[in-house]
């Protein structure tokens, strides 16, 4: 983590949760700050979902009803060799 580029915050906990984060804090000899840190980047990518291809969305057919008609457009598509 770059420490340069850190917001500082403000994270309100119930008294369970804090002294939970304390002790861990403790028994891994690391700053609690930076286990928040790494738990909220640990939910905002599970969060996020997997990533999309970056080709999704990348061109417009014009054709509002192209999802529809997919499967038939497959159909007729020649199969190369």
């Amino acid at each position: 983590m770059a420490t340069d580029r850190v917001t500082k915050t403000t994270v309100y906990l119930d008294a369970a949760d804090y002294r939970r984060l304390q002790a861990l804090a403790r028994a891994q000899g690391r700053p609690a700050a930076e286990l928040v840190r790494e738990a909220v980047a640990q939910y905002a990518a599970r969060a996020a979902g997997p990533p999309r291809p970056s080709s999704v969305g990348i061109g417009r057919s014009g054709r509002r009803n192209l999802s529809e008609r997919a499967e038939a457009l497959l159909r007729r598509r020649p199969r190369s060799k």
